[in-house]
């Protein structure tokens, strides 16, 4: 196996393998601000696999997201059935909220992914890769030039990451995923 490998087959099961490393993360992670930029990746192979690499002009910040909050939540009280409960924003995933987030913080870079690192009983955390799109580094790169050019400006707001995609049910292609392209609202008049 190769050295990414390993580190892949740690973070399946981290409380088992990194038993004092996972606690001391926690620890720190729940002591620290809920935006942190940090100067390497925490889970080095997943950042590698979804584009980060140690050059200038691609950051990284580690962002905190509250869990709960998601469920129907229902009013005490006389009222009709069809208005007893409101539903909050169930179709977004933690992920993507972090994202956001990270992006409202840094709005001279440009969300490229991000991924899972530990959680708790109160909170998610997730390390969102960034880009800056005015860097010489960057616009000269072959590989990363693309998320320069205007129309992948807010792309995160968008729902054009991995974890908006997969929100927006683009993961699943062919039968049955007919009125998903190229977007739910855009398919809901067109005439069949």
């Amino acid at each position: 196996m190769g050295f990414y490998k390993y580190i892949r087959e740690i973070h399946k099961t981290p409380q088992k393998n990194l038993e004092g490393l996972h606690k001391q993360r926690l620890m720190q992670f729940r002591r620290e601000p809920t935006t942190v930029r940090v100067d390497y990746p925490t889970r080095l192979d997943r950042a590698r696999s979804l584009g980060y690499r140690a050059k200038q002009g691609i950051i990284v910040v580690r962002q905190r997201v509250d869990r709960g909050g998601r469920m129907h939540v229902h009013y005490m009280g006389a009222r009709r059935s069809k208005a007893m409960s409101r539903r909050k924003d169930l179709d977004k995933s933690y992920q993507s909220v972090a994202e956001e987030r990270v992006q409202k913080k840094y709005p001279n870079c440009e969300v490229l992914n991000s991924y899972y690192i530990i959680r708790d009983g109160m909170h998610f955390w997730y390390e969102v890769i960034l880009v800056d799109k005015d860097h010489p580094s960057i616009r000269t790169d072959s590989k990363l030039s693309w998320i320069s050019s205007h129309k992948h400006t807010g792309r995160v707001f968008r729902g054009l990451t991995s974890s908006g995609k997969k929100s927006r049910g683009l993961r699943n292609k062919g039968k049955g995923a007919e009125k998903v392209r190229p977007s739910m609202p855009a398919n809901k008049g067109r005439l069949h």
